[in-house]
């Protein structure tokens, strides 16, 4: 099986320079492997304790941030090497001064996962949520590399639970820690009888409440809110844009800022088209002149804010629920408001629990969207008792950075003391 996994390694590598002419975010991911391991080998110190953190791309790498940060602050003398997989991540976090090294991760050949290894010799690994690669799984294990998936989240329809799956279960079994979501991902461990692990939760609840009690100055925002009663619309695609223009149209007493998930020119111009009837103004031009009384939409076309945002509006809409799956929720719900999501909402356990509680809303199409955004703009008392229900779940759902920290600290105290006891 390794054989047909190195074979599907070396296909992958070949397909995305295929696309790469023909693709931006391909011709980024060659680009910002060019010259990868020399560029490594320059920075790298031969005798610098490293303390390796991976992320596939923002969301995972915002998700692991409180872990970084809280180790940085908790270990000052290691240094950490930060890789993404995606250039989504990469390019927006590469100068991220919370870690020492940020690179691309290498493509999973056996060649260059011993190379990466030589070079950082990591004393601890930690991959955030997911990405199970198994070169890098089988030679950390071969080191004896401590490797632990954090925020890690399971579903029965994974490949690892399917019948014909037995060597990707083994190669799960060189992970030295699992630290999990939920108890459904626990019981699916235990099911293919992988017992290393612990529920600790989600540590992207400890991040957006750390951004939650920031104070933050957005002049232009707070111009164009003007006391009106504002939805903040994050992270959305084009099935959910169709459907925020229409209610715009309805209800003429509210406005929208609104954060696409793409925000190449493309899009943007796509959008100010579609929105054209309610003077769109995009955020970017807003240093240059006021906001437009008439304007009833901002169009937030810079990357790195909308976590902010969210506190600006009575009602969020968070995109991403027509298509592969909902983005963000408790970076909404933490500041207290109601949170509406699309149909494809199932592998999201925040989702579920946010529907459970109040503090959610799922929609399948315009007519149920109306319904919904009428009663919360309507009905004020029901849209607070919403909000506090958001909140309240996000802030019950808090600590996993800390018992991630507690869990990591145990093995490099073991190492410390075992490097002690050899130099005795």
């Amino acid at each position: 099986m390794r054989l047909f996994y190195n074979i599907f390694i070396y296909g992958y590598g070949f397909l995305i320079r295929l696309a790469a002419p023909f693709y931006g975010p391909a011709r980024q991911w060659i680009a910002g492997r060019k010259n990868l391991f020399s560029d490594m080998e320059k920075v790298v110190g031969k005798h610098e304790d490293v303390v390796w953190f991976h992320a596939a791309s923002l969301g995972e790498f915002e998700q692991g941030r409180p872990v970084i940060e809280a180790f940085r602050e908790t270990f000052p003398r290691y240094k950490i090497l930060l890789t993404f997989f995606s250039p989504s991540g990469y390019e927006l976090r590469k100068n991220y001064d919370g870690a020492d090294y940020v690179f691309y991760l290498p493509l999973d050949k056996p060649r260059n996962v011993r190379r990466f290894i030589q070079i950082f010799r990591p004393k601890l690994a930690v991959f955030i949520k997911y990405e199970y690669w198994y070169n890098f799984i089988q030679e950390l294990s071969k080191n004896k590399i401590p490797l632990f998936f954090i925020s890690a989240i399971f579903r029965k329809e994974q490949y690892f639970f399917k019948p014909w799956a037995r060597w990707f279960r083994h190669q799960l079994q060189k992970v030295t820690w699992f630290m999990v979501q939920d108890k459904t991902s626990s019981d699916l461990l235990n099911s293919i009888h992988i017992y290393h692990h612990q529920i600790i939760g989600d540590t992207r609840f400890d991040r957006v409440l750390k951004i939650a009690r920031e104070e933050v100055d957005f002049p232009v925002i707070q111009q164009f809110v003007n006391h009106s009663d504002v939805m903040v619309c994050g992270s959305t695609w084009p099935a959910g844009e169709d459907i925020l223009s229409a209610y715009l149209k309805q209800n003429q007493k509210i406005k929208m800022i609104l954060a696409p998930h793409k925000i190449d020119a493309e899009h943007i111009q796509e959008i100010r088209k579609k929105f054209n009837a309610f003077h769109p103004v995009l955020y970017s031009e807003t240093g240059k002149a006021p906001v437009d009384e008439k304007s009833r939409i901002l169009i937030i076309d810079t990357l790195g804010i909308l976590s902010y945002l969210y506190r600006f509006g009575q009602v969020a809409y968070v995109g991403g629920g027509f298509g592969s799956g909902i983005h963000n929720l408790p970076e909404a719900a933490v500041y207290g408001v109601p949170v509406i999501f699309g149909p494809h909402y199932k592998p999201f356990r925040e989702a579920h629990d946010l529907l459970k509680n109040g503090g959610g809303f799922t929609i399948q199409d315009k007519k149920s969207f109306f319904a919904v955004a009428d009663r919360l703009f309507q009905q004020p008392d029901f849209r607070i008792q919403a909000g506090q229900a958001a909140k309240q779940y996000v802030e019950k759902e808090a600590g996993a950075t800390f018992q991630t920290i507690e869990k990591i600290k145990e093995y490099l105290v073991a190492q410390q003391k075992e490097k002690l006891s050899r130099n005795l």
